[in-house]
């Protein structure tokens, strides 16, 4: 089963370091039968995606958490075995499960990172997260505005130019390219 793991950049190199994303219950975002019967029409690739934006939303919730972090989502998706793969969030979360086992990072097929150019939108949607699940129209605007940056997709071989690791260059905090 293809799941979607939430994460921030410090935890991106944390998972890198362990080569696994866990311990053990991890929470993920998947095709579940109660995401398929809350969508009327969608092949399986556009309902992959709506997990994948479920997961993206819940890597905002981890930026939240952590005010030193990039202010980028990041997604892992990863093929897990259905055994190890639990739902129970109903109709309320209806792409959310629980995996029994952290899952090695063998079992990731790619990452998905927000563009420099988001920052900006990420970080106000993390700032108004509180106030857009208490129900303020205004701070849910801004939250849909990080959710209108696509994600960026990257190969397995990539994820670790993607963190800061020995060696390897910090892409988050270059410079935008501006024209002449």
């Amino acid at each position: 089963m293809r799941v979607y793991l939430p994460a921030t950049v410090p935890a991106l190199t944390g998972m890198l370091r362990a080569a696994e994303a866990g311990p053990a219950p991890v929470q993920a975002f998947a095709v579940t039968p109660a995401l398929r019967e809350s969508y009327a029409s969608g092949d399986l690739e556009e309902l992959e995606y709506v997990a994948m934006m479920h997961a993206a939303r819940a890597s905002l919730r981890l930026l939240l958490a952590d005010p030193d972090a990039p202010r980028r989502r990041v997604v892992l998706a990863a093929d897990v075995l259905d055994e190890q793969v639990s739902h129970d969030g109903g109709f309320d979360e209806p792409a959310v499960v629980v995996l029994a086992a952290p899952v090695p990072l063998r079992r990731v097929v790619s990452g998905h990172v927000d563009d420099l150019l988001a920052a900006d939108d990420v970080s106000a949607a993390v700032g108004a997260l509180s106030a857009a699940d208490a129900g303020d129209e205004d701070a849910r605007f801004v939250v849909d505005g990080a959710e209108g940056h696509e994600l960026l997709w990257f190969a397995t071989q990539e994820l670790a130019d993607l963190v800061e690791l020995p060696g390897v260059r910090r892409w988050w905090h270059r410079p935008p390219i501006t024209s002449p």
